[in-house]
């Protein structure tokens, strides 16, 4: 139930830095557990915000991290526009198209 960060983030001195930031919950990986005697845990992403497509340079990219991303924009589009009014749903939307 331990809350931190995840910052991976890249920084040029004396010019610019950018970051990614979310807050993940220390969780039980039950389904990874059947399978060993060993605890095992995972990360439960709770912080649900489109990550700017501008940014994102998918020839930098393997195809586990262009499908990371793809789902966690689904997951964040699915969870959060039921919770916004129209024009901000329309903007998530494009926000979180697949890469």
């Amino acid at each position: 139930g331990m809350v931190v960060s995840v910052e991976p983030g890249y920084y040029k001195a004396g010019a610019y830095g950018i970051r990614i930031e979310n807050l993940v919950c220390v969780t039980a990986d039950n389904a990874a557990m059947a399978d060993t005697d060993k605890d095992l845990l995972k990360f439960e992403t709770l912080t649900l915000a489109p990550i700017d497509r501008a940014l994102i340079d998918t020839g930098l990219m393997d195809e586990s991290e262009i499908a990371w991303t793809n789902d966690y924009h689904a997951r964040v589009r699915a969870e959060i526009a039921p919770l916004v009014d129209a024009a901000t749903a329309r903007w998530l939307e494009q926000a979180t198209q697949p890469l």
